[in-house]
């Protein structure tokens, strides 16, 4: 863990300084979050990261499923692009405003990297050469009920837009195991609407339960140099399902090899 956290803090240092950044990430409190976060990553967790040779030296639009009922995953991955790469970087997340507004959670989530999640924002982040990752399903990834899990559903065609506009390439990325942390659930859609809530799910358990975690990082997807941002959105979404395609079979591949709680509690 030293090793890492002695890596982390020189990319920090290297690319951030000392000071906050205009969206108010800390590079002090994204250290002290890290040391907090690694045993919980690597112990309760025990993830595991596949595909880092398809992660290169430069700036990518990070897009993955969404799992889990809360946004753990997004912890997840962030810790092991930090952590587990040859090039370690801090990945952006683009969360809902909802998370942002929330009393200390949004600070929290602002000083360790996390943005609000508009175009605008995005398209600076990517223009400054910083990686960022997006949940294309929305809320809608993280509200499934039990039956549903591992099941993608529709993405939005924001993230594709804006990574024309930038010239990056769209990194896929599947994350296994985290469906399992709440493996029985209902979601009480009404009464969230009810309480202006995105979702609100219901659960014997409200700890996450210690599902281990495989993070498949699949090959770069790049977008046609002459497509245009303002295309058509049936231009669109010929590279929408060829990214959704591909994270599929990620899902697939982690879902075969998949670690259960009761094999990894007979180790």
């Amino acid at each position: 863990m030293q090793q890492k956290i002695k890596k982390l803090k020189e990319y920090l240092q290297n690319h951030y300084g000392e000071k906050t950044d205009p969206w108010g990430l800390h590079p002090k409190r994204v250290l002290e979050n890290f040391k907090k976060i690694w045993p919980i990553y690597h112990n309760y967790f025990d993830v595991r990261i596949h595909g880092k040779i398809n992660v290169k030296k430069r700036p990518y639009m990070v897009v993955s499923n969404h799992t889990g009922q809360i946004p753990i995953d997004a912890i997840l991955i962030t810790t092991a692009f930090a952590s587990e790469l040859r090039f370690p970087r801090i990945l952006r997340p683009l969360v809902e405003r909802f998370l942002i507004s929330l009393p200390f959670f949004g600070r929290w989530s602002n000083e360790t990297g996390a943005v609000l999640g508009d175009r605008h924002n995005c398209l600076n982040l990517l223009k400054r050469g910083e990686s960022v990752l997006v949940f294309p399903e929305g809320v809608k990834g993280i509200s499934k009920n039990t039956k549903d899990f591992y099941k993608l559903q529709p993405f939005t065609r924001g993230f594709i837009r804006m990574a024309i506009t930038s010239g990056v390439d769209i990194l896929p990325v599947a994350v296994t195991g985290a469906e399992e942390f709440y493996p029985y659930v209902v979601q009480m859609k009404r009464l969230a609407k009810f309480l202006k809530l995105p979702a609100l799910p219901l659960s014997p358990n409200l700890i996450p339960l210690p599902s281990p975690v495989d993070i498949f990082i699949g090959k770069a997807y790049s977008l046609p140099k002459n497509l245009s941002p303002d295309a058509l959105d049936k231009e669109l979404d010929e590279h929408i399902l060829k990214i959704e395609k591909q994270i599929k079979m990620l899902l697939e591949e982690g879902l075969k090899k998949r670690r259960t709680i009761v094999a990894r509690l007979k180790r």
